[in-house]
């Protein structure tokens, strides 16, 4: 006998769950409107939609995508950019240049710090705190990765001598600014006129102050030297883009104490040299240009004369300094 008769409500089937049949057909956002992410903060994304400063949050179909600055992106929602609004990111366009950096040279996770941008600043102070090339070589190192230009901007040179910084760059041909505190900025406005620059260097060199005076109004704190350490306060806790007032943007970043390279693979840099990558033609299947490398075309070109013996060097410093764990 069965235990409920047939008009019993417990024998009725209950309903099976996903029985929802799926679709492949997804929303178009037809109206979604373009925007540009300028600052990130735990998961909410600033960015300028005409001009309009809305806040926004990302869309569960981005999935674990990440959304970085310099994204540009489209938005559904209340993009009005009032008080207590809040619009959805529901794509990400193509990204032109990604600066990645990982923790260590042993970290498998990359870190993507901007997307989007045309250059990379590297602000190195002359003194209080001492320069320190190896950083100043991996940020190239990243900078030719993504394809960025490399200006490399040097502060206080009150202080010390450029010349000492200048002679170890110059063979690479990496371009070079020196600002005064207090003085004309003609020349840095020159080099970053309408491009995304990102700037990036150790905390204490002086990137506040000078994003400060490039941006009126900008207002970024401005952090000290330690006399012990020799070492700078991190005064920017996020990365952050601002818009010149002669046109373009610069992305001021927070100080940073280690820049690893494990995403970077040194037959690729190379090519950011385009002089030296003709001469390596004759090379070795799987040469790494190294210094040790047998048969290597970059020592037959020094020894034939075709390439000056300093900018091989230069180069090659580069590619050591991606293996280097002595960094800073």
């Amino acid at each position: 006998m069965p235990r409920y008769h047939e008009h019993d409500y417990e024998a009725y089937d209950r309903p099976r769950r996903h029985t929802r049949p799926r679709t492949k057909e997804r929303p178009t956002y037809d109206d979604a409107v373009e925007g540009r992410v300028v600052t990130v903060d735990r998961g909410r994304y600033t960015t300028l939609v005409d001009a309009r400063t809305v806040t926004a949050m990302k869309s569960r179909p981005l999935g674990r995508k990440g959304v970085v600055v310099g994204d540009e992106v489209r938005l559904v929602g209340d993009v009005t950019g009032s008080e207590g609004s809040l619009a959805r990111i529901v794509e990400v366009q193509e990204r032109r240049t990604v600066l990645r950096r990982t923790a260590d040279d042993d970290d498998p996770v990359e870190r993507v710090i901007v997307a989007n941008a045309d250059q990379l600043v590297v602000v190195a102070a002359l003194a209080d705190p001492e320069p320190r090339p190896r950083l100043i070589d991996r940020a190239l190192v990243a900078a030719y990765d993504a394809g960025l230009e490399p200006l490399l901007c040097m502060t206080k040179p009150d202080l010390a001598d450029p010349e000492t910084l200048l002679g170890i760059y110059r063979p690479l041909g990496v371009p070079h600014v020196v600002t005064y505190r207090g003085e004309d900025l003609t020349d840095v406005r020159a080099r970053l006129h309408d491009k995304v620059s990102v700037l990036i260097g150790h905390s204490g060199v002086g990137k506040s102050t000078l994003v400060n005076a490039l941006v009126p109004g900008a207002s970024r704190a401005i952090g000290h030297v330690n006399a012990v350490t020799g070492r700078g306060r991190h005064t920017s806790t996020s990365a952050l883009m601002l818009p010149l007032p002669d046109g373009g943007w610069i992305v001021d970043t927070p100080g940073i104490r280690s820049f690893g390279l494990a995403h970077v693979e040194p037959g690729r840099l190379i090519q950011a040299f385009p002089d030296l990558a003709a001469l390596t033609d004759t090379c070795p299947r799987g040469c790494t240009h190294g210094e040790n490398a047998p048969e290597c075309g970059l020592d037959d070109a020094v020894a034939e004369g075709r390439t000056e013996p300093e900018r091989v060097g230069s180069f090659r410093r580069l590619l050591a300094s991606r293996e280097s764990v002595d960094d800073y």
